[in-house]
């Protein structure tokens, strides 16, 4: 069937076996293998009505067992070894606003509290009960205890287990010390008496500190600014009422909102949870947004945070350079002086590392442009001779005034070029002519008698003849 129908599809996935693969044919029929170390192809059952590819798919394997899930319009199928069944068969009515609170271990078939939109049979399958396979966007499995969106009726929806700090915050009738301070706040600002009464609570349980770091704990994995916002409040709040609280945690929270929120942006579009972020870290962040070209918003994420120039800005503005080396609507000397513009002195930035790229592009012209904004002479000459421009990379080491650099290529010219050409070109740098003779004296004195030679030169000529006579 593989053969004949093709295939349209396929997904790798790790199992306890292996390395294994699925694959969705022309025949919109699903065959996998958990190994493909022993390629063991088996058929999946067939998808009642499917007369088209699934608009996402994707394999889950846990506990030796490995299931496709598919969605089909606006059903849900889960397919095992023997049979195709249905998970959702209508649309479900899930507000975007809604949480769903899942209590370890991780299953969606465990008891948890739920919003009256949400139907608890739309959560809890049989066929998924007792196991842990939650989503992520474009039908991407992810492993437990990772939250995740998924689509539901054209909008994302998120399904992640609540963490220990929120479930406590906002449970039923709860008395956590987040809670009441989170409340106490909430009449603060509507001026009335209770704040005091929920303050005095806290405060007489001596668990005001434990109050404000649930709090920001809390903010860090809501999704919703207002939310956010709204515990921030009621941590500020409760510090103002302890002696020499330590500040970091609440000011590290609200920046690490600030750039999550940023990035959460649907013109951005990356749904990071506060717990992928820091395992993650800003450099790795950094890394996506650079790929995906977005360098204005990177930037200003590395000047936000502080982040010293090599390891923020300077390497980005690098890479932007990079890319910009490579667009061909515009002229070599339109590009090069863009990119000065940009970059000007920026610390950590090599022109040279920009030209080198320019150059793989084909760009020689401009990869050159680029290096006479390079102020390091020994970055510049090797580029410049690894482009077969050898005379202007003479040119460049007898302006650095380094005289290793201008031996190394002269070196390189008399390789390169035939005995005559290279004399001729040594006679146009007197001072890369008389290091060349410094060098012939002790290294190559038959060369140095032909330099004498070339230069009609009798005077020295007849001194090192008469040199060589008593050596």
């Amino acid at each position: 069937e593989v053969l004949q129908n093709h295939v349209l599809e396929a997904k790798v996935f790790h199992t306890e076996y292996g390395t294994g693969v699925a694959i969705l044919t022309g025949a919109h029929r699903f065959s996998l293998t958990t190994n493909i170390d022993d390629l063991k192809l088996r058929r999946m059952p067939e998808v009642p009505g499917l007369q088209k590819p699934p608009s996402c798919w994707a394999v889950l394997s846990q506990d030796r067992v490995t299931i496709v899930l598919l969605a089909v319009g606006q059903d849900l199928y889960l397919l095992d070894n023997t049979s195709c069944s249905v998970v959702v068969s209508e649309p479900r009515r899930v507000s975007v606003g809604s949480r769903a609170v899942c209590s370890p271990p991780h299953s969606l078939a465990g008891p948890f509290p739920c919003p009256p939109a949400v139907p608890r049979a739309a959560l809890q399958p049989p066929a998924l009960a007792g196991r842990s396979f939650p989503l992520l966007s474009h039908g991407q499995a992810c492993t437990a205890g990772t939250p995740g969106p998924i689509l539901a009726r054209g909008k994302e929806v998120r399904i992640e287990w609540a963490q220990e700090a929120s479930q406590e915050i906002f449970k039923i009738a709860s008395m956590a010390p987040g809670a009441l301070l989170l409340e106490a706040q909430k009449e603060y600002e509507k001026e009335s008496q209770k704040a005091d009464e929920y303050l005095r609570e806290i405060k007489d349980q001596k668990l005001l500190p434990e109050a404000v770091s649930q709090c920001i704990e809390a903010a860090g994995y809501e999704h919703e600014p207002d939310t956010q916002k709204s515990l921030l409040r009621a941590a500020s709040f409760g510090k103002c009422f302890i002696d020499k609280f330590p500040p970091e945690g609440f000011v590290r929270m609200c920046q690490d909102l600030r750039v999550l929120n940023a990035i959460r942006d649907y013109q951005i579009g990356i749904p990071l949870t506060f717990t992928q972020y820091k395992r993650l870290t800003v450099e790795v962040l950094l890394d996506r947004l650079v790929l995906r070209r977005l360098y204005p918003l990177a930037i200003r994420i590395c000047e936000y945070l502080r982040l010293s120039e090599i390891q923020g800005v300077s390497r980005i503005l690098a890479h932007w350079a990079c890319y910009k080396v490579q667009q061909k609507d515009k002229s070599d000397e339109e590009v090069a002086h863009a990119i000065n513009q940009k970059l000007g002195d920026t610390p950590g930035i090599s022109y040279s590392e920009i030209a080198s790229r320019a150059y793989d592009c084909g760009r020689t012209e401009l990869a050159i442009k680029l290096l006479e904004y390079e102020p390091r002479s020994g970055e510049q000459v090797p580029l410049l001779l690894k482009m077969k421009r050898s005379k202007l990379a003479l040119s460049k080491a007898i302006e650095s005034g380094d005289t290793d650099l201008v031996y190394t290529v002269v070196l390189h010219l008399k390789n390169e070029l035939n005995r005559g050409t290279f004399f001729m070109t040594l006679q146009n740098q007197p001072v890369a002519l008389s290091l060349y003779r410094q060098f012939c004296k002790h290294q190559e004195r038959e060369t140095l008698k032909d330099l004498y030679n070339q230069d009609d030169n009798h005077q020295e000529l007849g001194n090192f003849h008469v040199h060589s006579s008593y050596s």
